[in-house]
């Protein structure tokens, strides 16, 4: 068992509007500082991608990019709610109601832009999918095509970036409102369980010899600003 320290991400607020169109290097998130996600669970993959993410909050919304320097990247799931996770893809994993860090959203995106997202209130047994229709009212980009195959080998860098408002989530859980001093519980993931390099990267260390990011007992923290 490793003695990890629980890390905290400062959440930063947006001023003024911001496009959605996966620039990483745009300049609302220059000054950003970037999560790396960087721990393995399991065994380490043979290629070890480099990953970040950043985040911000406005009054209505939640915005995340990630920037994932890789190689071997597969995307093939178009199916909203479908097994995303199978292809080269991030995830943000996160708790709004403080007074519940157990329950959280899991909202996974390939690197082609296809999105699952459940709110889960034990995890692998109870939970609620979003609807397609709930799903669309996330805004994402992506930087590669909505299908990668075959399989990218050689070096590249793709990023996703999205909007989540604050009111899909409203629709199945309570929401601590985001504002200077508000935490919840999150982590952030990079996975790829069935391209030629599986990997299974975290923010936030999880101590558990199998890959599994659906246990919340370990996300760390967001402190908004």
């Amino acid at each position: 068992m490793q003695n990890q320290k629980v890390p905290v991400y400062t959440v930063e607020k947006l001023k003024g509007d911001i496009v959605i169109d996966a620039k990483w290097a745009k300049s609302q998130w220059k000054k950003i500082q970037p999560v790396e996600i960087k721990h393995n669970m399991g065994d380490a993959s043979v290629f070890q991608p480099d990953v970040q993410s950043k985040m911000m909050y406005d009054d209505a919304n939640l915005y995340v990019i990630f920037q994932v320097k890789d190689r071997y990247v597969r995307s093939v799931i178009t199916e909203f709610n479908g097994p995303v996770s199978t292809d080269s893809c991030v995830e943000f994993f996160f708790s709004p109601d403080a007074q519940f860090p157990l329950k959280y959203f899991n909202l996974e995106i390939n690197a082609g832009g296809t999105p699952l997202m459940f709110h889960v209130t034990k995890p692998r047994a109870e939970l609620k999918k979003l609807t397609t229709d709930e799903l669309k009212e996330i805004q994402i980009a992506h930087s590669l095509p909505a299908i990668v195959d075959p399989e990218i080998t050689e070096p590249v860098t793709w990023t996703i970036e999205c909007r989540v408002p604050l009111s899909l989530l409203k629709k199945y859980s309570n929401v601590s409102h985001p504002a200077k001093g508000v935490k919840w519980k999150a982590n952030f993931y990079k996975t790829g369980s069935e391209t030629s390099n599986p990997n299974y990267l975290t923010w936030s260390f999880v101590d558990n010899p199998q890959p599994d990011f659906h246990l919340p007992q370990y996300f760390g923290t967001l402190e908004f600003q």
